[in-house]
């Protein structure tokens, strides 16, 4: 049954929204490089299979309250790199032990068995892994008794979720080209593939067809009917006779049709966002790709419409130097950076290799959400626009002072750490879920937090999306000025709790009854 609030407004919400927000003067944003706290160099290398992917997953591995971070090297070695940071200081990261695989595009964290222990699902250009933690930051290849099989394709996109029943996950992986097709790599997309679960172990691979070479996935109750869709972004179908973006029902398994009111939408698919932005409870999608990044908001009923132009966030060219080339949008991601009660849009960029029909250097996008909706660009004044080849990036709070930091992984050229370094930021929380039985880390619940001005912010906690890049850990809401919210969860499976008020600036982790701070503000 959904549970959100009704869609009564459409265009111009978004400029209702700032007229009713109550938020201190906008702090100039500032991020310190931080690309030293690494112990060696990372980066994201090899030839035409690794043009594409570049991801890294975002966990906390130990539950120590800081995340670390697994970061692909393509054809060099991927690296864990643990938290060492103390609370408000500069980021630091030790390198820890594990086991050296090469090939890797990507990887998502994901508590596969229920131990409360993230465990690691690592995409590669061959046999995709499945790691199982340890809880200390230490990972194994899973036990033959989970019968994992992801496949040996040339893996860049991946997406789980819960279905009703089943105490293990539904996972879904994106393939690129078939590598194997002699008339490839034109017109020979690979089939994508869902694994469902049978009992505590995982059935076969089921092909996803027709393909379109998948960058993206994401498993969402975009609807609020309290199941979950699956949205794949393709990249290459322009060179696929009738390729285009995808959603598929989950049962029965079937493509969305364009009689359900679902279009035909074409774009050379990089990434996927999803955060409400417009204030009704449900998730907007922003898609990267080669050119114009579509920001698209939910009407609800299954509609999605375009946003206007100039609401600031298709982001189609450079904003420094005189290359008027369109960019290339890789992985995108939604997160209140100073904290006002808006969520505001990082988007990572770089030319594929040397595609002369794009530009060449293409800085990062750090798009500031105004008190009237629309977005400002501040990446370049932030000190992010850097133009290396930049694929997948996280937000996250590195050194737990309550402001989201950036990580970018880049092709031929070092990771980078970005420290935000804000001033004058406004209030936060962090809310980490924790349920009992299957699911630990209940994906697919809804997290709302009531502003005392009436607005209410709502997360939806999904692992997906972005380019190659996942994150487990705490839904992160700036909160403005309120030092005190109401919050509420949704639970997978419909349960909801009851409003509850929380003061501001704390790491809440919750579970259906109780709440416990971690990290509060007192601590730091």
């Amino acid at each position: 049954m959904p549970c959100h609030r009704s869609p009564t407004r459409l265009w111009p919400i978004l400029a209702l929204i700032g007229a009713a927000a109550a938020a201190p003067t906008r702090a100039e944003v500032v991020f310190v490089d931080r690309g030293s706290a690494l112990p060696v160099r990372q980066s994201y290398e090899g030839g035409w299979t690794h043009y594409v992917g570049g991801g890294l997953a975002v966990m906390d591995c130990n539950d120590d309250g800081r995340p670390d971070i697994y970061a692909a090297g393509g054809t060099a070695a991927s690296r864990l790199f643990v938290n060492r940071s103390d609370p408000g200081g500069d980021i630091r990261f030790a390198q820890a032990g594990i086991a050296a695989l090469v090939g890797v595009t990507g990887a998502y964290p994901l508590d596969v068995d229920g131990d409360d222990k993230l465990d690691l699902i690592v995409l590669r250009d061959g046999a995709n892994v499945l790691l199982r933690g340890d809880g200390n930051c230490r990972f194994s290849t899973a036990p033959a008794a989970w019968r994992f099989d992801g496949g040996a394709e040339w893996t860049t996109a991946f997406s789980a979720t819960f279905e009703a029943g089943h105490d293990w996950p539904t996972l879904a992986f994106g393939n690129y080209v078939d590598r194997t097709r002699p008339d490839g790599p034109f017109d020979a997309c690979d089939r994508n593939t869902l694994i469902r679960p049978a009992g505590h172990a995982f059935g076969p691979p089921r092909p996803l067809e027709p393909g379109f070479c998948a960058l993206s996935m994401l498993f969402s109750d975009w609807q609020r009917v309290g199941v979950a869709d699956l949205r794949i972004s393709n990249d290459r179908q322009y060179y696929v006779r009738n390729g285009h973006e995808q959603m598929w029902h989950l049962s029965p398994l079937a493509e969305y049709t364009e009689a359900e009111g679902w279009p035909r939408l074409r774009l050379w698919g990089m990434g996927i966002a999803s955060r409400d932005i417009t204030g009704d409870g449900l998730p907007e999608v922003m898609l990267t790709s080669m050119g114009d990044q579509l920001l698209q908001l939910n009407l609800g009923r299954g509609q999605m419409v375009n946003a206007p132009y100039s609401l600031g966030t298709y982001a189609t060219t450079p904003y420094t130097g005189d290359d008027g080339r369109p960019s290339t949008g890789w992985h995108a991601e939604f997160g209140d950076i100073d904290n006002d009660g808006r969520d505001d849009l990082f988007i990572a960029k770089g030319n594929v290799e040397q595609m002369p029909s794009n530009a060449m250097h293409d800085p990062n996008n750090l798009l500031m959400q105004q008190a009237d909706g629309s977005f400002v660009e501040t990446g370049g004044s932030a000190g992010v626009g850097t133009t290396e080849r930049a694929r997948g990036a996280a937000l996250a709070d590195l050194n737990q002072d309550g402001r989201l930091d950036i990580v970018v992984v880049n092709r031929r050229a070092p990771l980078e750490v970005w420290q935000n370094a804000t001033t004058a930021t406004g209030h936060w929380l962090a809310v980490d879920l924790r349920q009992p039985g299957a699911n630990r880390r209940a994906l697919g619940a809804f997290v709302e937090v009531r502003l005392p001005d009436g607005r209410v912010l709502t997360q939806e906690l999904t692992l997906g999306g972005g380019h190659a890049s996942g994150k487990a850990g705490p839904l992160h809401f700036g909160l403005g000025g309120a030092e005190a919210v109401d919050l509420r969860v949704i639970w997978p499976g419909g349960a909801v709790s009851g409003w509850s008020r929380f003061p501001a600036d704390q790491v809440l982790r919750l579970s259906p009854g109780t709440g416990t701070a971690l990290i509060g503000v007192e601590e730091r």
